[in-house]
């Protein structure tokens, strides 16, 4: 399994509805609350032999009032 983290910016209002359908998918790992330019942050395990685009793009980028996403890529944990 690959982590990724993504960070969603939402619908003013939404962040909560969007926190729950994210929720609901199961494929999060830990989901938070930030602050700054994204609202929202997931970490998710991507299995290996999938493309990390099109899973995300397949498994959570269809949720209602998601304006923007941004998607971070790991190597290497220390």
């Amino acid at each position: 399994m690959r982590p990724v983290f993504v960070q969603f910016r939402c619908t003013p209002g939404k962040t909560y509805e969007v926190a729950d359908a994210i929720y609901d998918r199961e494929i999060v790992s830990e989901l938070y609350s930030t602050s700054g330019d994204y609202d929202l942050m997931a970490k998710i395990y991507i299995p290996e032999d999938q493309d990390v685009g099109r899973y995300l793009s397949e498994n959570l980028f269809d949720i209602p009032d998601i304006c923007r996403t941004l998607t971070t890529m790991t190597f290497k944990a220390f």
